[in-house]
């Protein structure tokens, strides 16, 4: 039997020296390789926001995590982690439509606001005694059933001293005015408004712009938005549109804030399961 000779040992196999070199890849390129389709994933597709105060009840609650769609209204700095300056102007622009809940950086603070769009450029706005006047013509207000919140970590107090009551069970809770606003296209959504707030509920009219946006809270007695001049930790004005991140999607999780890292089932005690899922 003939032996093999040494220039046939030498011969090398394509297949196992390749995966020898995938066996051999060091391990930071996995992780970059990972960072990479993160930051792509959070620049483009979708991005994780959470809710930190009680501007948008009742549809958002203190607590609630959220994932924001990046390309509905294209793609600008604003709408990339940490606003890195890389893309010049608004790409692939596309107006938001009336009734969308949307996610943008505050014309000064750069810091992330969630707020509804009412206005869109062309359109007069108005408030008067709390209703929003549209073009001249109010928009309907119809009053439901009070939006009951159960008070925790996340709600400390409610709105009011008067709003706070207990049910049979014991629960303290939080029983706010309701009503359901109906905009001209049919969109259809939930607001508070405590009735007696002079200022924010008596805007003069104001025609949005272009390439602006008016929008407002849904808390109508407790946001900051267009209402109000743009300043530091406060109102936002009228909102240009290439401050624009993204549009509410959907609900990943919601906490009621009484969990500690230091004990995990609470993770799971705190969980307002309920919410979890509703899109937008």
């Amino acid at each position: 039997m003939t032996d093999i000779t040494p220039e046939l040992r030498e011969l090398k196999n394509p297949a196992i020296e390749a995966k020898a070199e995938k066996e051999e890849a060091p391990f930071w390129k996995f992780l970059l390789k990972l960072a990479l389709v993160v930051v792509i994933f959070r620049s483009f597709i979708f991005s994780p926001f959470n809710i930190p105060s009680e501007s948008m009840l009742p549809r958002l609650w203190n607590g609630d995590y959220l994932l924001a769609a990046k390309w509905p209204y294209g793609f600008t700095s604003a709408s990339l982690p940490f606003g890195v300056p890389l893309i010049p102007g608004r790409i692939f622009a596309s107006e938001p439509e009336r009734g969308d809940v949307v996610i943008f950086q505050h014309p000064i603070d750069k810091v992330d606001y969630i707020k509804r769009v009412i206005g869109l450029p062309g359109d007069i706005i108005a408030v008067e005694d709390g209703q929003v006047i549209l073009n001249g013509t109010p928009i309907p207000k119809e009053r439901i059933g009070d939006f009951v919140q159960p008070m925790s970590a996340n709600t400390p107090v409610c709105g009011r001293p008067e709003y706070q009551q207990v049910t049979p069970e014991g629960t303290q809770i939080c029983s706010y005015p309701q009503f359901r606003e109906t905009l001209p296209e049919g969109v259809a959504y939930n607001v508070l408004d405590f009735g007696d707030m002079a200022f924010a509920d008596n805007r003069p009219p104001v025609t949005v712009p272009a390439g602006k946006m008016f929008v407002m809270g849904d808390n109508r007695d407790n946001s900051q938005d267009s209402r109000f001049p743009a300043r530091s930790g406060g109102g936002v004005g009228i909102v240009d549109q290439d401050l624009l991140v993204g549009r509410a999607q959907v609900m990943m999780w919601s906490t009621d804030g009484e969990s500690s890292w230091l004990l995990p089932w609470t993770w799971f005690s705190s969980e307002r399961v309920e919410r979890i899922g509703g899109s937008f």
